[in-house]
C-alpha cells in the first residue's frame, strides 16, 4: 500500500509538472536546446541580449491588439460589393481574408507566448476572441503550440507533424489537423485550460453552421467560411513553410531576409528567431534577427522562400 501511495504521489508531481510545462507564461524563455546539440545554432541563445526587446509602449500594444480589425471590415466590404455588385470583387476580398488572418495569427501567436504586454487575464480574452475571430480553439492551439517549442519536430510534436509529410500531404490533410491538435491539447491542458477548450469547441459548434442559414447575412457567411479554409491552409502555411527538411541537429526552423517579404507577411516569417527566443513579440523579431547574424554564419541559416 505505501509503494502504491508512493507511485501515486510520483505521477500526480509528473502531471503537474507537464502543466506548467504548457500553461506557464514564462515557458520557454530562450530555447533551451532540448535534445539539440550546443554546437546548432541554439548556441546563440547564449550570446544575443534580448530581454531588451520584451518591452512594448503603450502605443505599441493598442496596434497589436487591434491589428486584424481595419483588415476584417475591408474584408466584409469587399465581400459585400461582390455579393451586390459584381464577382470580380472576390479577389480582392479573398486577399483582404488572407490578411485577416495572417494579422489575427500574429496576434494570437504572440498571446500564446503572453507577449503582448497585458495582463493575464486579458491576454486570456484575447485568446478567445481570436477563436471567434479565426474559427479555431485557440486554447487548444496555445497548449499544442507550447509543446511544440520543448519537442520540435520530434514525433510527440502534434505541430509539426506536418511538417515531416511532403508538401501536397500537408495540404490534403489540412482539414485533420485541428482534430489532432485538440485531441493532444485536451489531454495535455491543465483543468481551467480544458475550460476554456470546451467554451470555443462550443463556440465553434454553435458558429459553423451559420454558413447554411439563409438569415445570417452573406457577408459574415463568407467570413466564417474564408476563416474555415484559412485553418485548413494553416498546416502547409504556417508549419511546413517553416519547418519542412530542416536539418533538426543543426536548426530548428527557417527565416526570411527579405524587407519588403517580411513586410508584407507582418515578419511571421522570422520563425527560427521565434524558436530561439519566444518570449521576443514579433514586432521585434527583426531587431533580433540582426543581433543574430552578427553571430553566425549566414549559411547555418534555411529560408522560408
Amino acid at each position: 500500500m505505501r509503494r502504491f501511495r508512493q507511485k501515486k504521489s510520483e505521477a500526480k508531481r509528473m502531471r503537474s509538472g507537464r502543466a506548467l510545462l504548457v500553461s506557464d507564461p514564462r515557458s520557454p524563455g530562450p530555447l533551451r536546446s532540448g535534445g539539440h546539440p550546443p554546437d546548432g545554432i541554439t548556441r546563440v541563445t547564449h550570446q544575443v541580449e534580448w530581454k531588451d526587446l520584451l518591452s512594448l509602449s503603450p502605443a505599441r500594444i493598442v496596434y497589436e491588439v487591434t491589428l486584424p480589425i481595419p483588415y476584417l471590415l475591408l474584408s466584409l466590404f469587399l465581400s459585400h460589393l461582390a455579393f451586390t455588385r459584381s464577382w470580380l470583387w472576390f479577389p480582392a476580398a479573398i486577399a483582404a481574408s488572407f490578411f485577416v488572418f495572417l494579422t489575427g495569427l500574429r496576434l494570437v501567436h504572440n498571446a500564446f507566448h503572453y507577449a503582448l504586454g497585458l495582463p493575464r487575464w486579458a491576454t486570456e480574452l484575447v485568446i478567445f476572441l481570436n477563436t471567434v475571430l479565426l474559427m479555431g480553439w485557440m486554447h487548444a492551439v496555445q497548449v499544442t503550440h507550447l509543446l511544440h517549442h520543448r519537442h520540435c519536430l520530434r514525433e510527440d510534436d502534434v505541430e509539426s507533424r506536418s511538417a515531416r509529410m511532403p508538401w501536397w500531404r500537408s495540404l490534403l490533410t489540412g482539414p485533420c489537423f485541428p482534430f489532432w491538435v485538440l485531441r493532444k491539447a485536451w489531454g495535455a491542458a491543465r483543468p481551467y485550460q480544458r475550460r476554456w477548450i470546451a467554451l470555443e469547441v462550443g463556440c465553434n459548434l454553435l458558429v459553423l453552421p451559420l454558413i447554411f442559414a439563409p438569415a445570417v447575412p452573406l457577408i459574415w457567411r463568407y467570413h466564417i467560411l474564408a476563416m474555415a479554409a484559412g485553418e485548413c491552409l494553416f498546416p502547409f502555411f504556417g508549419v511546413w513553410s517553416v519547418h519542412h527538411d530542416v536539418d533538426a541537429l543543426r536548426t530548428i526552423a527557417r527565416t526570411l531576409r527579405h524587407a519588403t517579404r517580411n513586410a508584407v507577411t507582418f515578419s511571421m516569417f522570422y520563425h527560427l528567431e521565434h524558436h530561439l527566443f519566444p518570449r521576443v513579440p514579433t514586432c521585434k523579431l527583426n531587431l533580433l534577427a540582426v543581433r543574430i547574424d552578427a553571430e553566425i554564419d549566414p549559411e547555418e541559416l534555411e529560408y522560408v522562400f
